[in-house]
């Protein structure tokens, strides 16, 4: 089980409510340590004083703040004193319509749990009120010295936890980006062709189908060095595209999202009319229906029963994979783990 990274009383209004809070993600980012090269020595970084290059233990150190001239010396119990609540008050000021929130202020998701079974009751009071009234709680709290801004949302069963930037940390995009254009005329016909190309290459949204790819390279790097080999390079960045060329590459794009074939047309196609995009968005609906559908009936199966529709779908290496392996593979067949129809003789 997971360790609370922090605990305190959510309140809203005169309702109090222990709480914890959990990391809802975790990185799967491969880590190398350091060695001097040509050896196995590990390098390791040492707090040092920059005067007398002894180093410091930890039990003496402090934080200071550059007054340009002098430091001013801030102790760790000091800033602990000073901390809302003592850090441990996450106190809802009000709740405000999720749709509002801008995405850029999002930062890092939590997971909060009523601290003892005893005050399920409250937590479910709160989950459900978020929920149907499709709101979220914002407030403030501090953690390891910082303060933080957060919203509270009702997410699946459980009460999430967003961190968000403060209003001054988010960046003006003109002042950061000089080559940003005031107001750039596109072309209707250009639009139109690049408007069919986004709905060519619209896909439902599925976490489980992208992976990261980057930290499988590693690890075959790692490998077929430990093994004397090498590993094939990665294809070059492809060229910016001319703008003369523009038309030709949106054809070209379409063509190849929808046959593969990357042939371009002797002439661009008439914009998508409106009742055909609704149409297709009712279809990608419908189709992510029936894989949750499909998903939710494989997770009821037994691993006997989950190998047999992996051997009816002809799933690769079924032999070899866990409950929830199965699960995974099934799920991502073009028939979403259903049973193949037998052909008529």
């Amino acid at each position: 089980m997971a360790h609370a990274v922090w605990s305190g009383a959510l309140t809203f209004g005169l309702v109090a409510l222990p709480v914890q809070m959990f990391s809802a993600t975790e990185s799967h980012t491969i880590r190398f340590n350091q060695l001097q090269r040509g050896t196995s020595d590990r390098v390791r970084n040492k707090r040092v004083n920059e005067r007398t290059g002894e180093e410091v233990p930890l039990a003496e150190i402090v934080k200071g703040y550059d007054m340009g001239d002098d430091y001013v010396v801030v102790e760790p119990g000091e800033l602990d004193e000073i901390a809302p609540g003592r850090s441990k008050a996450l106190e809802i000021s009000g709740f405000v319509d999720l749709d509002t929130i801008d995405p850029i202020f999002f930062d890092k998701t939590y997971y909060l749990g009523p601290k003892s079974k005893e005050y399920a009751k409250v937590y479910a009071l709160l989950h459900e009120a978020l929920s149907r009234s499709r709101r979220a709680g914002i407030a403030t709290f501090v953690m390891r010295n910082r303060e933080y801004l957060v919203a509270v949302k009702a997410e699946g069963d459980i009460l999430t936890l967003h961190t968000l930037h403060w209003a001054d940390e988010i960046r003006d995009p003109r002042t950061e980006i000089g080559t940003l254009p005031q107001k750039e005329k596109v072309a209707e016909r250009e639009l139109a062709t690049a408007v069919q190309l986004v709905e060519a290459l619209s896909v439902d949204w599925d976490p489980e189908t992208y992976h990261d790819t980057f930290q499988e390279k590693v690890l075959e790097l790692v490998q077929a060095k430990r093994a004397g080999g090498t590993v094939e390079k990665s294809e070059p960045a492809p060229r910016s595209t001319n703008v003369i060329d523009l038309m030709g590459a949106l054809q070209a794009s379409i063509d190849k999202a929808r046959t593969g074939t990357g042939r371009a047309a002797a002439a661009p196609p008439e914009p998508t009319p409106p009742v055909q995009l609704k149409e297709a968005a009712e279809k990608r609906r419908t189709r992510q229906a029936a894989k949750k559908s499909a998903a939710a009936e494989l997770d009821g199966l037994s691993k006997s029963e989950l190998y047999q529709r992996a051997t009816e779908a002809g799933v690769p290496g079924r032999s070899s994979m866990s409950r929830e392996e199965l699960v995974k593979a099934l799920s991502a067949a073009p028939s979403g783990g259903g049973r193949r129809k037998k052909r008529a003789s």
